[in-house]
């Protein structure tokens, strides 16, 4: 009888063992999906990372910079929510932006695209460049000659032009807004605009590199941009680095990662 005995035992400690394996199996797929809904609702309801892929927010924001967006600053739209399901119109939760801000916003001519500017003109704002300087509502924008800048861009080409330190006024109560932008030439159609009238319900973003950048002085192609278009403030740089070696040359990484950028709060 005996033999009996251990293969009966045997048997049950097997049958253990499968559920026990089964219900760790469980466990596990049930830990990947909880933590999969908190991601979707973290980068939904608050905040959402981006890389930046491009020069046109130069010195701002560099090629490689990646960065956390707060969702709630401007409130939610169906381009807040993954997918963008044409579930309601307009805002939820409604915040004005501000002058000055970095926002992230879905481009004009493609939704599925996301760019990234700074808001310089709100509804109402008359915004014109003439021979190179801003002029907001009728008055110069201030700004500052910083010297010599050299920036290099998506192409890994060089970018020679002047830094400056530009003023932009306040909105809603909040201070003047202080900040970086480079200009390459004083020339082209950039630098000499019509007077451009933002319509309610948008508004009108350039880019910090002034000269190499498509933003709403182009009305053929970004033009003035939807509030509902708005994904979020741009915050805080968490990471950025400079892929100036080929990806497999491991032993380089350290030396292209961006130290001083990290942790940065975008201005």
């Amino acid at each position: 009888m005996t033999p009996f005995k251990n293969a009966s035992r045997n048997a049950r400690n097997r049958t253990r063992s499968t559920a026990a394996a089964g219900s760790g199996l469980g466990e596990t797929i049930r830990t990947v999906v909880y933590a999969l809904l908190i991601a979707v609702v973290v980068r939904t309801v608050a905040f959402e990372p981006f890389n930046i892929p491009s020069g046109s927010m130069i010195p701002t924001l560099q090629v490689g910079d990646y960065l956390f967006v707060s969702k709630p600053s401007y409130g939610f739209s169906k381009f807040s929510l993954p997918f963008s399901p044409n579930l309601f119109s307009g805002r939820i939760l409604y915040s004005a932006p501000h002058r000055g801000d970095v926002a992230v916003f879905r481009y004009t001519r493609d939704t599925s695209i996301d760019y990234i500017k700074r808001i310089v003109g709100l509804p109402g704002d008359h915004v014109q460049v003439r021979d190179g300087l801003l002029y907001l509502n009728g008055t110069q924008v201030p700004r500052s000659d910083d010297g010599d800048y050299v920036a290099i861009d998506e192409h890994r080409s060089e970018l020679q032009g002047r830094l400056f330190t530009e003023t932009l006024p306040g909105s809603g109560g909040h201070k003047d807004v202080i900040h970086k932008i480079l200009r390459l030439t004083d020339e082209g159609m950039q630098n000499n605009t019509p007077d451009y009238v933002v319509p309610a319900g948008y508004f009108f973003a350039m880019g910090d590199n002034r000269d190499d950048s498509a933003d709403s002085r182009f009305m053929d192609d970004l033009g003035y941009i939807p509030i509902e278009n708005l994904v979020g403030k741009a915050e805080l740089i968490f990471f950025s680095y400079d892929a100036r070696h080929p990806v497999w040359q491991f032993w380089q990484w350290p030396a292209e990662i961006r130290w001083n950028r990290l942790l940065s709060w975008v201005r």
